[in-house]
């Protein structure tokens, strides 16, 4: 089971997460693993739309992304439902919110007046094309950013671009947004004393790590293809289908490794062929090395073919599923997955909080709590409201 290890490196931060679905709420989850206490505002009527993902199987998704934060219930497009909203930022250090750009300001919650009632906040908005620009108010899906990023074009094979199967825009785009987070906080504890406004668009995090596409266009003209699993660097790369209808994936990017790889596979004649000679050569004739080394490696089993390249040395893994990842003994051994107790399944398996601290190590304190599961806490041991305000406030629909 789950046990927290020590208050965590953020302990002493608040975050209001106004986030809803994926990339927002990631960002607040990395924070609160680091030990950050996050109230996680979600409207009354059904909560937070990925309680619904996958909702016939336990509101997994929910439970997964939403660990360690405290659920409220709050209407922010009732007015009383804002009043309350600037209560809880006025001592928050984070506010997060993913509208439509705009709204926060429609609401009377935009940064220029939640900065002033709270110079120290940091308020990240994260909305898929930017605050500004003349995208800003186009729907924000990691589809359409994975399509116009460059990530579609560039990824699976020559006839057809290739979308990931899960968030993946919304995921880098949470990674990036904790890293200026933090990068805030730090210049406001030690230069300024004020917060600032971080604008996270999905799109341009995701831009940022496909590599140097644009100086190789402006420079050569270059616009890269899609290649499947190939590499535009080195050959060969991919992964390739064994005896037993599982695979591997094997990278030899040198010289040294190539001549291993065909050696220990039974095919090193073919080096003394130009296509299969040098590493340029190769690459210019992708199909044809892919079909050599895809049939020497066809003719083993995937323990066959692992058990001859960790005699040799290359780099090669077994192309693994999520029932494989939980039985490796090495990702066992580290504790790469943990059983988080739940009120609702019993138990939901998660992965650890990553990367690790020596010190102060993050920890899962608890899987995605109930709607409205800390109303109390929050409104009435914290705000200092009076359980008649409160039921007002749940008649009028406010929370």
């Amino acid at each position: 089971m789950a046990e927290p290890q020590g208050a965590g490196a953020l302990s002493d931060l608040r975050v209001v997460d106004c986030s809803r679905l994926i990339a927002g709420g990631v960002l607040a989850t990395v924070l609160a693993d680091l030990g950050a206490d996050v109230v996680k505002v979600e409207n009354p009527r059904g909560g937070d739309p990925l309680r619904a993902w996958s909702r016939s199987l336990g509101e997994l998704w929910w439970k997964v992304y939403a660990r360690g934060k405290r659920s409220i219930t709050l209407n922010l497009t009732h007015p009383e439902g804002q009043g309350l909203l600037r209560r809880l930022v006025r001592d928050a250090d984070v506010l997060i919110e993913n509208y439509v750009p705009g709204t926060f300001e429609k609401w009377g919650l935009g940064w220029e007046t939640l900065s002033k009632e709270n110079p120290g906040l940091v308020m990240v908005r994260v909305s898929g094309w930017g605050q500004d620009g003349p995208y800003r108010d186009r729907p924000g899906f990691g589809t359409m950013v994975e399509a116009m990023s460059g990530f579609a074009a560039t990824t699976g094979p020559p006839e057809s671009p290739t979308l990931p199967s899960f968030p993946m825009a919304d995921m880098v785009a949470a990674l990036a947004g904790a890293t200026a987070v933090l990068a805030a906080l730090r210049h406001r504890d030690r230069v300024s004393g004020r917060g600032q406004m971080i604008d996270v668009p999905l799109y341009e995090p995701l831009l940022s790590i496909l590599g140097p596409n644009a100086v190789e266009y402006r420079t050569h003209g270059i616009v890269r293809e899609r290649i499947g699993n190939r590499s535009h660097n080195a050959s060969p790369r991919g992964t390739y289908p064994t005896k037993d209808g599982k695979w591997v994936a094997l990278s030899a990017s040198t010289q040294a490794s190539a001549e291993a790889l065909f050696k220990a596979l039974g095919i090193g004649p073919l080096l003394a062929d130009p296509r299969f000679a040098t590493n340029d050569g190769r690459v210019a004739h992708g199909e044809a090395v892919d079909r050599a080394v895809g049939e020497a490696i066809g003719e083993r089993t995937r323990e066959e073919i692992m058990r001859l390249f960790e005699t040799v040395g290359l780099t090669a893994a077994p192309v693994y599923d999520i029932a494989d990842i939980l039985q490796d003994p090495h990702f066992k051994a580290r504790g790469t997955f943990v059983d988080v107790p739940d009120p609702d399944l019993g138990v939901v398996t998660m992965s650890a909080p990553t990367p690790r601290l020596s010190e102060t190590p993050g920890a899962i304190r608890w899987a995605g709590p109930a709607l409205g599961a800390h109303n109390r806490a929050v409104y009435v041991d914290e705000l200092g409201l009076p359980d008649a305000e409160m039921e007002r406030f749940r008649q009028a629909g406010v929370i």
